[in-house]
């Protein structure tokens, strides 16, 4: 039975190439190839790219950043949360649980989490117990339980693995 297991992709030439084989989903506003591109180091540990893979293959994705601006909804105002800034499934892999997988990884941080739904997401936030902001521009945000926003460590430690 396959357990799906979180791990941070290494910005180099190898993750470079399993990105390729998201591009044709045909999902352009989900592309990370791009964002990865400009990103390119070899080996650099402080990627801001999760996956899940089968074998050896990368079978889905995410990028997290951690951003120190404040984050505003009309019920609380948060100084640090985390942007689960894009997230995908290869479709073979679909309704496996794996996006929300990825998403239980991400909310292990205990920060509020923001994230913007693409592709016809918006079920896909509810169900995970998002909360729709609906403004200018529409999100969606998980706050953990009892958070407090305060003495919390830097969230570019990702030490989740």
């Amino acid at each position: 039975m396959f357990t799906p297991k979180v791990e941070r992709l290494l910005i180099n030439y190898k993750t470079l190439e399993e990105f390729k084989n998201f591009n044709g989903n045909g999902v352009q506003e989900l592309c990370m190839y791009e964002d990865l591109r400009a990103n390119l180091i070899d080996n650099d540990s402080e990627s801001p790219f999760y996956g899940i893979f089968f074998g050896d293959s990368l079978i889905a994705r995410m990028s997290l950043y951690e951003i120190n601006t404040p984050l505003s909804t009309t019920l609380m105002s948060y100084h640090t949360h985390v942007e689960l800034y894009k997230l995908e499934v290869l479709s073979d892999f679909h309704r496996k649980g794996l996006g929300s997988t990825l998403v239980q990884f991400a909310k292990k941080l205990n920060m509020p989490i923001k994230a913007i739904s693409r592709a016809k997401s918006d079920e896909f936030w509810l169900k995970q117990g998002f909360s729709k902001v609906e403004g200018e521009d529409e999100f969606y945000v998980w706050t953990p339980p009892l958070y407090t926003g305060e003495d919390r460590d830097s969230a570019t430690n990702f030490e989740l693995t």
